[in-house]
């Protein structure tokens, strides 16, 4: 059975906030060799797409096209061919670059970056997330006390629906919440979330416990 139909329109419309109340990629960017910043830089951080969003996507804006890896001077590869750790209902992108953005039609990675939703080991959707890889040359990971209440709120509206009509992506990000558990457990750390209620929590890897915190 098809998967249901995902209006990618009207999830973006809800989910426009910025991160922080500045352009925070300003603060990254002198940091990247390439002078973009790093979210935006698909040499640093390969866009992903659903494939319903992608045909959206085709529909509607000029802005992306399917990522190609001799662009980051990788060899190249058949893009329909399967990708390690992708997911078969997502596919890689690129744009045209920071400079050329047209926010409204950003992916829902872009969006969601440096964060996804953490799923815990009951299956409960309970905040954001960071993506550990980009710990030391995102910003924002290193200043959570900057996301807005605003982006929170979109974020995590965004991911209930989606989860509404996919449940399935729901075991998918139970099973990236338990990795960063296992990388943050080895690295002896609590793991920050940014809680659906409005707190800032730090969590157990081992035990998946919570204990409200101030943010850092």
């Amino acid at each position: 059975m098809p998967a249901p139909r995902v209006p990618f329109d009207q999830l973006y419309a809800r989910f426009n906030a910025p991160i922080a109340d500045f352009d925070c990629g300003q603060l990254c960017a002198p940091n990247n060799p390439s002078g973009k910043p790093f979210c935006c830089d698909i040499c640093q951080a390969v866009p992903a797409a659903y494939r319903q969003e992608w045909e959206y996507l085709q529909g509607n804006t000029n802005l992306w096209h399917r990522w190609r890896p001799e662009e980051c001077g990788q060899p190249a590869f058949d893009p329909d061919a399967e990708i390690d750790g992708l997911p078969e209902n997502m596919l890689l992108l690129a744009c045209q670059g920071p400079r050329h953005c047209q926010r409204d039609f950003r992916a829902l990675s872009c969006r969601q970056f440096p964060f996804f939703p953490f799923v815990s080991e009951d299956y409960r959707f309970i905040g954001l997330a960071c993506y550990w890889e980009y710990e030391k040359v995102c910003w924002v990971i290193q200043h959570l006390e900057a996301v807005s209440d605003t982006y929170r709120q979109q974020f995590v509206a965004a991911f209930d629906e989606l989860f509404d009509r996919w449940p399935d992506e729901l075991n998918s990000y139970a099973d990236l919440s338990l990795e960063l558990c296992e990388v943050f457990q080895t690295r002896r750390r609590r793991v920050p979330i940014l809680h659906r209620n409005g707190g800032f929590y730090l969590l157990s890897p081992a035990s998946q416990r919570l204990r409200r915190a101030a943010l850092p």
